[in-house]
């Protein structure tokens, strides 16, 4: 009766169009919901499925069997040991993310956790990562936001996978220019410096995790992603992947 009412004041909306997808709301139990109950079936073509052949680096589709790496990979060296991306980043996936961020729907990244443990769960239970860690924003944006949707999606991938969130372990201490206005290279030189592993791991490096996963709801150029891993390479972690 509980959960009916629930179902019936705050009804699950599908992360693609927002209209109201029938079956059960919330995430209870430590489980989400059927991924037919968090999605209109309809809507679930909309989205681009990242597909093989990948590379061997970024995890971005790439045009034959025998490429090892995509072209921004052979270009700019990555610090980062692999990663994975569910979607491409079309008109479905600008308007859904642009939802989370900006008009606080985050019960739309039950879908999308959901959809990335269901894929990537065998990956992640080979590189064995001892953490999540969610790729910060600035607290002015956060407060103007409310939250941070690389955070949210992080602690929904630990509900289903067990890994650990490390939200405390890297912080931005530079608020940069918006990414998308920018070019690759500018892109990289606006991160420089923007982020940093926090006072507590300097202090009891023995804390620090071995191998951890990046979470963030968008990859383009890498980056973000870049300048993350970098920062925490620089502080002591042997391992770095990313899942978008």
């Amino acid at each position: 009766m509980k959960e009916m009412l629930i179902t019936l004041l705050f009804p699950r909306r599908c992360p693609v169009c927002g209209e109201i997808v029938p079956g059960i709301s919330g995430v209870r139990g430590g489980a989400l919901p059927p991924l037919e109950n968090l999605i209109c079936p309809e809507c679930i073509d909309s989205l681009s499925p990242v597909r093989q052949p990948v590379c061997m680096r970024c995890g971005k589709e790439v045009t034959g069997s025998r490429t090892e790496y995509c072209p921004d990979c052979m270009r700019h060296p990555r610090s980062f040991d692999g990663g994975a991306a569910l979607f491409h980043y079309n008109e479905a996936a600008r308007r859904s993310m642009a939802a989370v961020k900006y008009k606080n729907r985050r019960e739309y990244l039950d879908f999308y956790s959901q959809a990335m443990v269901s894929r990537y769960g065998k990956w992640l239970s080979h590189i064995r990562p001892d953490a999540l860690v969610p790729v910060p924003v600035h607290p002015a944006r956060r407060r103007k936001r409310g939250f941070n949707q690389a955070e949210e999606l992080a602690e929904r991938i630990s509900l289903l996978t067990g890994i650990s969130v490390r939200a405390d372990l890297l912080i931005r201490i530079r608020k940069t220019l918006p990414q998308k206005e920018l070019n690759p290279a500018e892109r990289l030189n606006n991160l420089r410096l923007a982020f940093a592993v926090s006072d507590f791991y300097k202090i009891h490096p023995d804390q620090l995790p071995e191998r951890v996963v990046l979470a963030d709801d968008i990859y383009t150029t890498g980056s973000t992603v870049e300048a993350c891993s970098q920062t925490l390479l620089q502080a002591g972690f042997d391992k770095v992947y990313f899942l978008c």
